[in-house]
């Protein structure tokens, strides 16, 4: 299939390699790109790698703005967000709602992890019923206060789900956590303008 090329309004380009992106339509304010970083359940180890682009951030900041991530102290997922990675898989009504959130206010959204492609350890979990998962962590396992918590909690879903059961995915970055270079890849060509194709620069388990 021959590669088309979108130009867009704030100088992206999108090419198409066989499946429908979103074409970036919107200019940001100050120029730079905005994206958003989710976490949902999973290790946040998918973040710390992302951190361990290390220096290769300041470049990053030059065209990027992070609007919304647990790096930073913003509260509300914004609209307009250009590109939004998703850490970890949809266990909870609460994770369902939020990533009806991103997608509905997200551009381009990837699933960042195992956990988010597969749903990877949370979902060791679905061979159990919900009530002997909460019975096993608060009962069995509890020395103290031996009591399931009905209240300030969300309910678990009765399986963990990757997020593409649930919202539709742009593209998929799998590993566990993918390594620093995979990440900075990615985020890359996609201010390049063109999809990324990560395979040879992480796997799953990698």
């Amino acid at each position: 299939m021959s590669e088309q090329k979108k130009n867009s309004t704030n100088g992206w380009t999108v090419q198409e390699n066989g499946w429908t992106v979103p074409e970036v339509e919107e200019t940001p304010s100050n120029g730079k790109v905005n994206v958003a970083t989710v976490w949902l359940d999973g290790c946040s180890g998918c973040h710390m790698s992302f951190l361990d682009i290390d220096e290769k951030i300041i470049g990053l900041a030059d065209l990027i703005q992070i609007v919304y991530s647990p790096l930073v102290d913003i509260k509300k997922f914004p609209g307009g967000v250009d590109v939004t990675l998703i850490e970890g898989a949809v266990s909870s009504d609460e994770d369902e709602e939020k990533v009806h959130e991103v997608r509905r206010n997200t551009k381009l959204l990837i699933s960042f992890g195992d956990c988010a492609v597969t749903a990877n350890v949370p979902a060791m979990r679905n061979q159990f019923k919900v009530d002997e998962v909460l019975n096993r962590a608060y009962i069995e396992n509890a020395t103290n206060n031996q009591e399931i918590p009905r209240f300030g909690l969300p309910r678990l879903l009765r399986k963990a789900r990757p997020v593409h059961e649930i919202v539709n995915v742009d593209l998929f970055l799998p590993g566990c956590p993918p390594p620093s270079d995979a990440i900075y890849f990615v985020v890359g060509e996609l201010l390049q303008g063109r999809i990324p194709d990560p395979k040879g620069k992480t796997r799953f388990g990698a």
